[in-house]
């Protein structure tokens, strides 16, 4: 996977080669919710998205931004994922391979994984149940560091005596 700045701009890179090879137009708003997209490696939603840009001075409408998704759904650079927070959250594919998300029950941080042996195991587990493996998607809930800490503290807190 390129590193820093490198991924983002390859992806922006790719997103306008796609647009062009199906003459579609290279707007502004598209090229705001692109780079809102890929840029921090961050799983938001729309209006994560829209916050994002409102930080950088910039304003696009909501069903703008809408529309600018569905096109980047369909380049294939960027998934929607259903997390079941009543929304969808929107990632940038940095690169090809498959990887896991741990998601937090309580601040819903998201956090993706990926270790070659889990992506091995897989298929094996598929296979034993005789079942062909074709793609998966991985989802681990639970509480992540933050708040696991936070709730070690305020434990300790509550044993202190004043």
């Amino acid at each position: 996977m390129p590193d820093g700045d490198a991924a983002p701009q390859q992806l922006f890179d790719r997103f306008h080669r796609w647009l062009r090879e199906r003459h579609l137009p290279i707007t502004r708003q598209r090229d705001m919710v692109a780079r809102a997209v890929f840029a921090g490696g961050e799983h938001l939603s729309v209006v994560g998205i829209q916050r994002r840009l409102r930080e950088q001075g910039l304003r696009v409408g909501t069903a703008t931004v809408y529309r600018s998704l569905d096109v980047l759904l369909e380049s294939g650079l960027v998934r929607a994922n259903d997390f079941g927070e009543g929304f969808k959250r929107f990632e940038a594919l940095l690169s090809p391979g498959q990887h896991g998300h741990l998601i937090c029950s309580r601040c819903g941080r998201v956090t993706e994984f990926s270790t070659e042996r889990f992506e091995r195991l897989l298929p094996m587990v598929a296979d034993e149940q005789g079942f062909q493996h074709q793609t998966h998607r991985v989802e681990i809930r639970g509480l992540c560091r933050v708040c696991r800490e936070a709730d070690a503290g305020a434990v300790q807190h509550a044993g202190t005596i004043f």
